[in-house]
């Protein structure tokens, strides 16, 4: 079987897997025809996730890590996921977290070895910044690292994170015209403790306002919109992320790779360059970046959909 990655970068407004989950149904159909690597930007949905069993959930530092040839993924089903919550989390919303952790135990009989809360308050800031990218600054990363280690220690090799995000979202992001306020700096959380501790690791925010609204929203954010906690999706996906080691599969077993056409310029388009290995630039899905094969000088082949990729790999 063909081994493939399918990846959507966070927090670049990509018009397909931008929001949450909206990549999803193209990477369940690929799926379906090979083993697909997939960041979490792809299939993480709030409450709702498009991981397949066909699928390895990578965070984006252990992807690049893996593509540069520093890293193998060892396929591993039933983790034993630790959770670290921010200190600044109130216990209101604490406590519709670990509701939300028991109801994806008891349905999906996930391992949940323990949770822990950082010492100090994290810190979270996010922002778009004048390129249009969503980043931020976070105060205090050490108390996550500390946290985490804390639940490695337990036996923990999977960790998802979850700090406390101020409310505002934005308009343009909820009408399916911006990029996603959080991602950005979610993926500096994350790439921060796999880099650290070199484990499979997932962020969700935790918002103070838990009310549900009843404003219809652009369809590819609605999953983010009707659940106070965006824990489920990140608990499924590192139920089984492969773990990190220094064998098993490697860039030399992977085929082919897949990304939006105009973000073309990140490690793993380099290095499977530089191996002459396939890869898939699908036109229709537009960011706020202009990285193009035309303007990088990458050898891709240029699709115009991903209905039309999904054709091509069958």
């Amino acid at each position: 079987m063909k081994i493939g990655a399918f990846i959507v970068p966070t927090g670049v407004g990509a018009s397909i897997g931008g929001f949450a989950g909206d990549a999803s149904k193209w990477a369940r159909k690929l799926s379906k025809h090979c083993k697909l690597i997939v960041n979490p930007n792809v299939v993480n949905a709030a409450c709702f996730s498009g991981i397949t069993e066909n699928m390895l959930y990578v965070e984006g530092y252990t992807l690049d890590e893996f593509f540069k040839g520093n890293c193998c993924l060892k396929e591993s089903i039933n983790n034993n996921i630790g959770i670290v919550f921010d200190k600044s989390i109130s216990q209101e919303v604490l406590n519709i977290h670990i509701n939300t952790i028991n109801a994806v135990k008891t349905i999906y009989d996930i391992n949940i070895c323990d949770i822990a809360i950082t010492d100090q308050e994290v810190g979270v800031e996010f922002f778009i910044d004048k390129s249009g990218i969503s980043t931020g600054n976070v105060k205090n990363l050490d108390t996550l690292k500390q946290a985490a280690q804390k639940l490695i220690n337990k036996g923990c090799n999977a960790i998802a994170i979850v700090c406390h995000f101020p409310d505002e979202q934005g308009d343009d992001y909820t009408k399916g015209i911006g990029v996603d306020p959080v991602g950005g700096i979610e993926a500096i959380i994350s790439h921060y403790i796999s880099k650290e501790l070199r484990v499979p690791c997932a962020h969700a925010p935790a918002f103070s306002d838990f009310t549900i609204s009843s404003d219809i929203v652009d369809p590819r954010c609605s999953a983010e919109y009707i659940t106070p906690t965006f824990l489920p999706c990140i608990l499924l996906g590192l139920n089984q992320a492969p773990l990190i080691e220094q064998k098993g599969l490697n860039i030399h077993n992977t085929d082919f790779l897949v990304v939006p056409y105009n973000s073309i310029g990140s490690i793993p388009v380099l290095e499977m360059s530089k191996l002459n290995k396939k890869i898939y630039a699908i036109k229709e899905n537009k960011t706020v970046l202009n990285v193009t094969p035309e303007n990088f000088q990458i050898t891709c082949d240029i699709i115009k959909t991903y209905e039309e990729l999904l054709e091509l790999l069958k």
